[in-house]
């Protein structure tokens, strides 16, 4: 099995589930850390030429992640695509098995095995709290309605200010997100890369929880920790 995955999360899911079996990812597919394929382009402009050189049996994407005119190229010249949808935990779950049985895999990894026990007893939050979520500036968006990164936070007791919202990453302007006076700002480092001097000083006088991008938003072998690392960064905050 041949094996071009289009998702970081699931670069990392296969790669450390099936051992060479990936032979090519995108740019942004950062883990493993030693993972030594081809790289494609990004995952919004995969070089479809390259992905097509790789003589790939199956093609790993995501409806939210990739462009369907791409997946579409990709099937019209003769690739076989395998495209996910993750919108919550349980999901990312059911569809984490999917791709590694149709990838090859003889039986459940035991990193997913870890990954279901950690989920299914999170750290209980002291109390749940309001968050705005921005994953963008210049222009800010931030979470919305119907997100896997929406669901991790709700299943740590953080429920955030736009999750109702009619748009699933919608543009909101920062005055507005410091006057929903939220308990906490909640500042991943991917996709936009928020740190301790970009980002919180747009929020004075309001908690700013900066967490890791990969734990909030990737589904596969990093889910297994997510709910400790999370955890901590926004109990921090609350302190």
């Amino acid at each position: 099995m041949r094996v071009v995955s289009l998702v970081p999360s699931l670069t990392e899911a296969v790669a450390v589930s099936l051992p060479g079996v990936l032979v090519g990812a995108t740019d942004w597919c950062t883990h493993p850390a030693d993972l030594d394929v081809p790289r494609i382009g990004g995952t919004k402009n995969p070089n479809l030429d390259r992905v097509l050189a790789l003589a790939p049996d199956l093609v790993v994407a995501n409806e939210e992640e990739n462009r369907e005119p791409d997946l579409a190229a990709l099937r019209a010249a003769g690739a076989e695509v395998l495209v996910t949808e993750v919108r919550d935990v349980p999901q990312a779950f059911r569809e984490l098995e999917r791709v590694l049985r149709v990838c090859g895999a003889a039986s459940r990894p035991r990193w997913l095995d870890e990954a279901e026990r950690a989920w299914s007893e999170p750290p209980p939050p002291e109390r749940r709290t309001t968050a705005v979520v921005p994953i963008w500036r210049r222009p800010w968006m931030v979470l919305g309605r119907d997100t896997f990164a929406g669901d991790v936070l709700s299943r740590l007791g953080v429920d955030h200010v736009h999750a109702n919202h009619p748009d699933r990453y919608p543009r909101i302007p920062v005055e507005e997100l410091r006057a929903a006076a939220p308990d906490v700002v909640v500042l991943p480092d991917e996709p936009y890369r928020f740190t301790a001097e970009d980002g919180p000083e747009a929020f004075a006088g309001l908690r700013c929880a900066l967490v890791s991008g990969r734990h909030l938003t990737w589904y596969g072998p990093s889910l297994a920790e997510a709910p400790r690392v999370l955890g901590e960064a926004l109990r921090a905050a609350r302190r």
